[in-house]
């Protein structure tokens, strides 16, 4: 699986699992197991492989509780300004990754900065709106984002994501839609320009993923997707006299 994937490149990875997913496009959309159980399924995770895991919270009263299970709390894009919200997450004392948000320019992340303690905070680029059903990357902002001192992960696969775009569910509501046959691609360019961390949703059978299934990659390509990542790495990192491995979330 994953574990192994990774081992055998040299990479470090974190585990990332929801245990709510509340932005969902339609109301009936599966969202997950709930606080409780979601965060004993992590926890269970963590001990049995060993890495190190991570998940969303979308309120301030979460945070407490994800934190006694977690080694990485993540915030998402569309609450990445709520201030009691980061302010919850950075007094557990945990690292933080915030998504920018999809309407968020790189430089106004600095805000954001400013509500969370200083050192333990990781910015994630996912795209940004463009019109009202698709997403762009600018990879200035990577460069713009570290400039700020912080490190930059970028999220393939939600990049790639087309909101409103999707065909009906099965319950008959709407899906996001994507494209993640290009996810490969903006991680290169994102690794190519420097960054510190690379996320993507992987699936064994992404058709039948309960969330975000057109941007999810296939387990089965995972190797085909990080070699050349580690490969681009290296290479920057001999032009820098720098080469620590990139991180995989």
């Amino acid at each position: 699986g994953i574990a192994r994937v990774c081992a055998d490149l040299g990479v470090p990875w974190i585990f990332k699992a929801s245990f709510d997913k509340a932005n969902r496009s339609a109301a009936a959309s599966y969202r997950g197991p709930g606080l409780q159980a979601g965060l004993a399924e992590l926890s269970a995770l963590r001990a049995a492989l060993g890495v190190p895991v991570t998940t969303d919270v979308h309120l301030p009263e979460q945070a407490d509780a994800a934190a006694q299970v977690v080694d990485l709390l993540q915030v998402p894009a569309f609450l990445c300004r709520q201030t009691d919200l980061l302010a919850a997450c950075g007094a557990t004392g945990r690292p933080v990754n915030v998504k920018k948000g999809q309407f968020v320019a790189p430089e106004g992340m600095a805000g954001v900065l400013g509500k969370l303690p200083p050192g333990r905070v990781i910015l994630t680029e996912r795209g940004t709106t463009f019109g009202y059903g698709d997403l762009v990357v600018d990879f200035r902002g990577l460069s713009r984002m570290r400039a700020l001192g912080v490190p930059v992960c970028f999220d393939a696969t939600h990049s790639v994501q087309r909101p409103g775009g999707g065909a009906a569910a099965p319950d008959g509501g709407p899906t996001t839609g994507g494209d993640r046959d290009m996810a490969p691609v903006l991680a290169r360019a994102a690794v190519a320009v420097g960054v510190d961390l690379v996320f993507a949703e992987v699936h064994d059978d992404p058709r039948e993923a309960l969330s975000d299934a057109a941007n999810a990659l296939p387990l089965a390509g995972l190797r085909g997707f990080l070699e050349p990542l580690v490969a681009l790495h290296a290479a920057r990192g001999a032009l820098r006299g720098d080469v620590p491995p990139p991180q995989a979330s």
